[in-house]
């Protein structure tokens, strides 16, 4: 891998980022305690709800990933908003499906460049790069991706768990719909994003939560999430609870994540 990567970052280590509280939920070791902090806080208001959605997410992760390489025959994948590397990657899915699958992982978090090259390892047949860019700036995104994924040809654009993190008003459909049109027919939307439709007491107080550690977090409806697929067919079983799209195992609990996977025509 020959990430694009600048000059190196601070991390800042004295607020909460959500890559990194997400890290923490997961059960990782690439976090603060400031992470720590206003992880326990979130995961303290329903009991375990946040890291309970956080694995159910990565394991939406894992099963759009391999039905697109094995089902839609995706050989390009595009992962805005990675995070932290978490085994499995979306990368090692993929390759393990089609070892020539070329993927494209964006975030613009310091510590997840930190940790890109050390961690991103792919197969020798396929290629796995690491573009340090900020998800609102999705022109620059497709002109680094564009040097390693062909736009011509299809590609699955993964934005998972990212649109919470980006309120209408700062343009969370702008950056959806310049992606999206970029793409080639036979691509596909993968997207999951947090809901207060399950759970509307706890997740407004998980809200309230970020809020105060200076973080922005919003919820949209079943029905807003499907404003995103606007021109898209989305494949069964539309927009459900991630933890209800072609699950492997029950649930023990409310998930408050939608997820949903869109074929553009």
């Amino acid at each position: 891998m020959t990430g694009t990567e600048p000059a190196a970052q601070e991390i800042d280590t004295t607020r909460p980022h959500p890559a990194r509280v997400y890290d923490w939920f997961l059960g990782g070791k690439d976090n603060y305690p400031v992470d720590e902090e206003l992880g326990r806080r979130i995961a303290a208001i329903d009991g375990g709800g946040a890291p309970r959605a956080a694995l159910a997410n990565r394991g939406f992760m894992r099963r759009t990933t391999r039905a697109l390489a094995q089902e839609a025959g995706i050989r390009q994948f595009l992962d805005i908003g990675t995070g932290i590397p978490t085994e499995p990657n979306l990368h090692q899915i993929a390759q393990s499906v089609a070892p020539d699958a070329r993927v494209v992982y964006v975030d613009n978090d310091p510590i997840v460049l930190a940790h890109a090259n050390a961690l991103l390892r792919g197969t020798p047949e396929g290629v796995t790069e690491y573009v340090q860019a900020d998800a609102r700036d999705p022109r620059a995104i497709l002109e680094q991706a564009g040097r390693v994924l062909d736009f011509d040809r299809p590609v699955a654009l993964s934005l998972i768990a990212l649109l919470h993190f980006v309120a209408d008003e700062d343009g969370a459909h702008e950056l959806v719909t310049t992606l999206v049109d970029a793409l080639a027919p036979g691509s596909c939307l993968v997207l999951s994003t947090m809901t207060a439709d399950f759970e509307p007491e706890n997740v407004g107080k998980g809200i309230a939560a970020y809020a105060a550690g200076g973080v922005t977090l919003v919820a949209r409806s079943q029905a807003e999430v499907g404003t995103f697929f606007k021109g898209l067919d989305l494949l069964e079983p539309g927009i459900v609870s991630v933890a209800d799209w072609r699950p492997e195992s029950e649930p023990d609990g409310p998930i408050s994540l939608y997820g949903a996977v869109g074929l553009k025509r």
